[in-house]
């Protein structure tokens, strides 16, 4: 019955089965003779795009990103950075909670290594898997160290007789972005960077 609804909709994206007959009389589905033409770009052209990405060699990206770092016109900056296993996209003047033991004490700046991208209103400057240090600075310092809210935690096996409820609280650090600051000499060309292969 579908297949009947699928002829009578669209008759024309299929063909009839083409075979000359054989000398029993009865086709053979698995001759060379035998063919079905099915228009798979008709089909599948909604689903997969049918235009190739430009390869850009000439590099005028690479001077548009450059020229807008050197003129100062790349707006507000963003960057995602790894902090103790987790990701924040951040800004200039957010405050980051980081949950965990983290070595830093009360008032000292740091710097955010582990960028993954970084960009501004414009680009996006995308790590592999880690944009180059020499090209994002991301400045940040430590405003409190404390404990988390209570939180609970309950565990119950029904008819026996067991119930548990303990309270625990979590270390928690809080930072201040200070500055996200991308290097004014602009971006390397893809044969000058040293990217790193792995987090360290």
């Amino acid at each position: 019955m579908f297949a009947k609804q699928i002829f009578s909709k669209w008759p024309a994206l299929f063909s009839v089965f083409k075979h000359s007959p054989s000398t029993s009389g009865a086709a053979n589905p698995f001759s060379a003779q035998t063919a079905i033409k099915f228009p798979f770009a008709a089909v599948c052209s909604r689903y997969c795009s049918t235009v190739a990405i430009p390869q850009l060699t000439d590099g005028s990206v690479v001077q548009k990103v450059n020229k807008q770092i050197a003129s100062g016109n790349e707006g507000r900056l963003f960057a995602v950075v790894q902090l103790c296993g987790k990701q924040f996209k951040i800004t200039a003047g957010d405050i980051v909670i980081v949950e965990g033991y983290w070595p830093p004490t009360n008032g000292d700046r740091i710097r955010l290594d582990k960028v993954l991208v970084a960009g501004g209103t414009d680009f996006s400057l995308i790590g592999r898997p880690l944009v180059s240090p020499n090209l994002v600075d991301v400045q940040a310092t430590i405003v409190e160290k404390s404990l988390s809210h209570t939180r609970t935690h309950f565990k119950k096996k029904r008819r026996k007789q067991y119930m548990r409820i303990n309270f625990y609280r979590t270390q928690q650090t809080m930072i201040r972005i200070n500055s996200i600051e991308i290097n004014p000499n602009g971006v390397e060309t893809q044969g000058e960077t040293n990217l790193p292969e792995k987090f360290f």
